[in-house]
């Protein structure tokens, strides 16, 4: 027999392993059963025993993450990830059903609030913005591998438009300094508008004023920038409909009239009347530096006007690092 038949007959069947680990979890030894997790998973990877290897890491993430253990269950959901991609396992729904399961486990904890000014709640206050920095973390790192792997085994150039949605939700209800930027990147490669709508609304009802059409604006400039017109005019819509029945007032600026008026300007083949939108509101539009590449973007995806700058875009190659 040949070595690696020997060291493939060697490993017990996976499930001998999960149990035996389960119990160390239960016993509360998250450590020891965290570095029995990585060296069996380790050995099943070398044996090439793709599917073993993946049952033993989802149940050890799951179990770690429902402990409360969530800097263990990240490192074991991130190893989940890569045993995909050295198994060069195809993206497909039975695995993102997997990766939802995980992603389901990682703890929401809303953050305390009318926190007075003592010392003990002072020390409550860090040590939950610790936590959910952590939490963050871990979940955002575990969705990003796993948006990159089904980029690069069949889903499309962006990868999965469910798990940008799970990693959009994540962000906008674990952050404690919250980037709608990177929220709107995300959403707008998802595909569920109308909760992106939902998160818009939930947005401007406690943002800053002048917060609000920005974040409307971006939303539907990102689209835009990537041809999707559809979905564009439905967040609009949807955003309409969800203020209007819960009574709140829909912003109204000239960055917002830019918005409808750009709106119904691509519905047809009208470059001077972009240009001279452009032009007209363009105190609006500079409000937020990347409105102006945003729009060239679209420029490019509707009108085919080329960029004369070669470097332009690389503010879009930055949100790629979100």
């Amino acid at each position: 027999m040949s070595r690696e038949k020997l060291r493939r007959a060697a490993l017990p069947p996976v499930q001998e392993n999960i149990t035996k680990l389960e119990k160390a979890i239960n016993e509360g030894n998250f450590y020891g059963a965290q570095q029995m997790y990585k060296s069996i998973s380790a050995r099943y990877l070398s044996a090439e025993r793709y599917s073993e290897a993946l049952d033993l890491l989802e149940s050890g993430a799951c179990l770690q993450l429902k402990h409360g253990q969530v800097t263990c269950g990240a490192e074991l959901a991130l190893l989940f990830v890569d045993a995909l991609v050295k198994g060069k396992i195809p993206y497909g729904e039975d695995i993102l059903d997997r990766v939802r399961k995980i992603y389901n486990v990682f703890p929401k904890v809303p953050l305390p609030s009318n926190v007075a000014d003592d010392d003990d709640d002072g020390r409550e206050l860090n040590e939950a913005l610790g936590a959910a920095k952590t939490r963050l973390e871990g979940c955002s790192s575990f969705i990003r591998a796993a948006i990159k792997w089904s980029a690069e085994f069949g889903a499309s150039r962006n990868g999965d438009p469910q798990l940008h949605v799970m990693l959009a939700e994540y962000i906008y209800s674990e952050s404690t300094e919250l980037n709608m930027a990177k929220v709107s990147y995300h959403f707008v490669r998802g595909n569920n508008p109308k909760k992106f709508a939902s998160v818009l609304v939930n947005f401007m009802s406690k943002c800053y004023p002048g917060e609000d059409d920005l974040a409307i604006a971006r939303a539907v400039l990102m689209y835009l920038s990537m041809g999707n017109l559809r979905d564009a005019n439905y967040l609009m819509d949807e955003l309409k409909r969800l203020v209007e029945s819960q009574e709140l007032d829909f912003p109204e600026s000239d960055l917002i009239q830019f918005i409808t008026f750009l709106l119904l300007t691509l519905e047809r083949d009208a470059l001077p009347l972009f240009n001279m939108l452009r032009v007209n509101y363009k105190s609006s539009i500079d409000r937020e530096p990347a409105f102006n590449e945003l729009l060239d973007e679209i420029a490019e995806k509707f009108y085919g006007v080329q960029r004369r700058n070669p470097l332009q875009g690389i503010f879009g190659d930055l949100f790629k690092m979100m």
